[in-house]
């Protein structure tokens, strides 16, 4: 699993590591983390994720991916990534719909997807509200992957199945005032015959989101780790991260080693990358904080100082004014304050509001 001798990093040192590779210090205007997309949960997070890098949502498509939630990604790099998706086994797409609901069906593994994919190419074939694609595509699929609602009276796809067969099936996602639309990709490509890419994509997260562990990749898939083990990656450094053992690809060992914090400020969204890696202890020590940063429902944003964690945010429309009200962990410096305005504009401008009032504790 490793190519050099395990080394010991800091929390400070690796999450400056991540900043840099997020391209948090705007340096460039094509943020290479788009490899794994900007989750855009709530809708209108992943716009501003890009702000907060300095990049626009132009040539990019909402869709489907990774664990069925609304991402965008770069267009042209659809079909790899639909490729690089597909579960490398029966037991990998059963870990990843298993469900009490479709409890046979899911261990129909790969070949639950496969029909999944096919119903979407079959049944959409023009812009369709997403109740109405359920509807179709859970008329075109075995039953032992649709479920009985007692409230609507009929039966229904998996819903962790069919968000995540959505990109196999070449669907795009939009929204349209309350409406989720799902229309076929202008550039539709074929349902993969098998898994490729895999390892990349792992290693994509090691990169972005490293140092990390077998089991915090398989938690970001939505599978289970003997099945990211399997295809894990051969060329990468392990190194000891605050005493627990974690990889990163072994190119990015000499930036991570000469790694450090610098005095950045920026509001990140809920569900920005950065915020995407599954050891949310070392982002936020504090048990307490952690849980108010991912907070199940209605989670704020967070106040990235440096490269670390301090505070969240939350932003509400008032006509064509965005309030955005900072709620900071620890009292901030005056430029830290200064910076925060900077950004909380940005942030308004980003969601197309004419003003914006900024409201931070005294």
């Amino acid at each position: 699993m490793s190519t050099t001798d395990r080394i010991d990093v800091g929390r400070e040192q690796v999450l400056a590591h991540r900043v840099a590779a997020h391209g948090l210090d705007r340096a460039s205007a094509a943020p290479d983390v788009l490899v794994l997309g900007a989750q855009d949960t709530p809708t209108g997070s992943a716009r501003l994720a890009l702000a907060a890098r300095g990049a626009s949502a132009d040539g990019l498509e909402l869709v489907w991916s990774f664990r069925g939630a609304p991402h965008l990604h770069r267009r042209d790099e659809l079909p790899g990534l639909a490729a690089a998706l597909w579960p490398v086994d029966d037991a990998d797409a059963t870990a990843r719909i298993s469900t009490t609901v479709i409890k046979e069906g899911a261990r129909l593994g790969i070949e639950a997807f496969r029909a999944a994919a096919g119903a979407f190419r079959e049944r959409v074939t023009a812009p369709m509200a997403k109740g109405e694609v359920s509807t179709a595509v859970s008329s075109a699929v075995p039953e032992s992957l649709t479920f009985w609602c007692e409230p609507c009276g009929a039966r229904h796809i998996s819903g962790l199945l069919f968000q995540q067969a959505g990109l196999f099936g070449s669907v795009g996602v939009r929204t349209e005032g309350r409406r989720t639309v799902i229309a076929p990709l202008e550039r539709r490509f074929p349902v993969p015959p098998a898994a490729s890419g895999t390892v990349d994509l792992i290693r994509a997260y090691l990169r972005f989101l490293g140092p990390a562990t077998p089991a915090e990749v398989a938690k970001y898939l939505g599978t289970r780790p003997p099945v990211v083990k399997a295809v894990w990656p051969g060329d990468l450094a392990e190194v000891s991260v605050e005493g627990r053992k974690a990889w990163l690809p072994a190119s990015d060992l000499d930036a991570l080693l000469s790694a450090k914090s610098g005095d950045l400020v920026r509001l990140l969204p809920p569900g920005d990358p950065f915020l995407q890696a599954r050891d949310r202890a070392l982002l936020v020590p504090d048990k307490s904080r952690e849980k108010e940063v991912w907070r199940a429902i209605s989670a704020p944003g967070a106040l990235l100082i440096g490269s670390g964690i301090g505070g969240v945010w939350r932003a509400k429309a008032a006509g064509r004014r965005l309030d955005v009200t900072v709620t900071p962990f620890e009292p901030l410096s005056a430029s830290v304050r200064g910076a925060v305005e900077a950004e909380a504009e940005l942030v308004a401008a980003a969601r197309g509001a004419a003003e914006v009032r900024l409201v931070l504790p005294s």
